[in-house]
């Protein structure tokens, strides 16, 4: 009998990479000393970026609100230290474009305490208050996508939640920050999840957590309570078992329709780091100004899961843990599945970033690319049922209108196809271009 009720079914497809956590899944959470600049783009989470509402060398405090929603897909930004406003303008993130941002200066003599407040009453907020209250606090999806969270917690008329899946599976290689998050605050994830299955009137709590993270599953299991409405389910371990419509699929056997949202199978999904903010916030009343990276990989004198102020140079994180190595030949920001090249070390650690990994030589040699030989691996390995191959093509043929007949929307990116593929063929990659392309045309359009 398999004491973590592993499932005997799983989602269909995905890949097996190897887990690649050792480094850093035994390193206790460690806080990154305050620098001297932060950077704070307006557009941290998906939709419209937030307006600010300070001015140049205004003095903020830590926690303080330095910027407002632009409209309802949208969230607040809140300065991660206390100190000065000393620009605003547009500066350069992780990907290498200029964006809208605020950069604040450190005091030195500041203590950069938190001001913590009383608890927020959030039992007897409505639930639009309670969306607004989330929203007010700036707290996004943590587990890479950085989509707003209130967004998820808005039910429509008619809807309705049955299950809060709280999504502790953290499939990519590397990364280990939810692990430890699990591991040192379960009274905080359980706490928060609480809140979130009353405000949704969801019937159960349900946390998904990978195989290969028994002391997580076992640390879940001990804080909770008999009689408590949650239940922790142990995954297999498999790639992208974290993914939304993959986890909905292992756990409770429903199929999110394409076009459609958990919601719509009365199930709301949320990252483990996303729930503990959330009861930091009403417990604490400290919104979203920093969250725990895990920095790692062969290129990293001394990897770490660090708790890093919003807005800190990457630079500045690398060098709390020894720097890079000389052999270091590329830095991402994310997982290696799905994260992204950091076009430059001096852009910010954003509220999307859970990892920062350095990859050596070895890990990033270019393959020499081949012809594609139709033999269908990248169609075994997408979880969405996609041609990927057929995909890659008409985006090479910049044929992008085309792509759309054939579900291009439907790839989340979680670049199995590129995994799987013996010809070395930039499938995802192809895929990505195509997806912006045919963004541009139809804002162009618009």
């Amino acid at each position: 009998m398999n004491p973590f009720n592993l499932l005997s079914k799983s989602f269909q497809n995905g890949v097996h990479p190897q887990h690649l956590k050792a480094q850093t899944q035994n390193l206790p959470i460690q806080r990154v000393p305050f620098g001297t600049k932060f950077v704070m783009p307006l557009n941290q989470h998906i939709g419209v970026p937030c307006k600010p509402v300070v001015e140049k060398n205004q003095r903020v405090r830590r926690g303080e609100l330095i910027a407002t929603p632009g409209g309802f897909v949208s969230s607040s930004l809140h300065s991660p230290v206390t100190g000065r406003v000393s620009e605003i303008g547009e500066f350069r993130a992780y990907d290498g474009n200029f964006a809208q941002a605020i950069e604040i200066e450190a005091d030195p003599y500041a203590s950069q305490q938190a001001e913590v407040g009383d608890p927020i009453d959030w039992s007897s907020m409505s639930a639009e208050d309670f969306v607004k209250a989330v929203q007010d606090a700036g707290i996004v999806g943590m587990g890479g996508a950085a989509f707003p969270a209130h967004v998820k917690f808005s039910i429509p008329d008619g809807a309705n939640i049955r299950y809060l899946l709280i999504n502790g599976a953290e499939c990519e290689p590397f990364l280990t920050n939810d692990h430890r998050v699990m591991l040192e605050q379960p009274e905080a994830l359980l706490r928060g999840a609480e809140i979130v299955r009353q405000k949704l009137d969801a019937e159960e709590v349900v946390i998904g957590v990978e195989l290969n993270k028994p002391d997580a599953i076992e640390m879940l299991n001990d804080h909770i309570k008999p009689g408590d409405p949650v239940r922790v389910v142990g995954l297999e371990a498999k790639y992208p078992q974290g993914a939304e419509k993959m986890i909905i699929s292992t756990i409770f056997g429903r199929e999110v329709p394409a076009g459609q949202l958990p919601r719509d199978v009365e199930v709301n999904v949320s990252n483990v780091s996303t729930i503990v903010a959330i009861a930091d916030y009403f417990d604490l009343g400290r919104p979203l100004i920093e969250r725990i990276v895990t920095v790692s990989g062969p290129g990293v004198s001394y990897p770490a899961n660090l708790i890093v102020p919003l807005g800190t140079p990457v630079r500045e994180t690398l060098r709390f843990c020894g720097g890079l190595k000389d052999e270091t030949k590329e830095v991402i920001m994310g997982g290696p599945m799905m994260g992204r090249p950091i076009a430059s070390l001096d852009a910010p650690v954003v509220k999307g970033c859970s990892g920062i990994l350095a990859f050596t030589e070895d890990l990033v040699q270019t393959n020499r690319e081949y012809p594609c030989i139709r033999c269908g691996r990248c169609l075994e390995a997408c979880p969405y049922f996609l041609n990927p191959a057929r995909l890659a093509r008409l985006s090479r043929a910049r044929m992008f209108e085309e792509m759309e007949d054939y579900s291009l929307m439907d790839c989340v990116e979680c670049g199995c196809c590129s995994y799987a593929c013996p010809s070395s063929i930039p499938i995802v990659q192809l895929i990505r271009t195509g997806k912006d392309q045919l963004r541009n045309s139809k804002a162009k359009q618009k």
